[in-house]
């Protein structure tokens, strides 16, 4: 950048050139050391909080994935439920093995059931 300016302004010795430069750039680098300096200093803390949300979940992750997994609950019980109307009708026209199926899938439904937030009763 001197030579620069020694050639831009030729008739100014080199060093009374680097007077008028050298403030200058003491301005510009000195918020640029500064500046690094903050950086590295709170590059720790940084560092721990994001380790930290990537550690912990927040309370809306948490509902989000909650619903998620009650909404796939939901949609497999009325799946199973479909699917076990069929086999109850087969089961009363004598298939022996559409009975079985429809108590295995009965269990199942049983077993999901419980995992599933109840509807409010409107008579209540």
């Amino acid at each position: 950048m001197i030579r620069f300016l020694s050639a831009a302004l030729p008739e100014l010795p080199m060093t009374r050139c680097l007077f008028l430069v050298a403030p200058a750039l003491a301005l510009t680098l000195g918020g640029c050391l500064a500046k690094t300096a903050v950086d590295i200093a709170t590059a720790p803390v940084r560092v721990a909080t994001q380790a930290a949300d990537w550690a912990t979940t927040s309370q809306d992750e948490a509902d989000r994935a909650r619903g998620r997994e009650i909404r796939r609950r939901e949609s497999r019980v009325g799946e199973m439920q479909r699917e076990y109307e069929d086999l109850s009708e087969d089961c009363e026209d004598g298939d022996d093995r559409a009975c079985r199926e429809a108590v295995r899938v009965r269990r199942e439904m049983d077993a999901l059931l419980p995992g599933l937030p109840q509807e409010p009763d409107p008579r209540r």
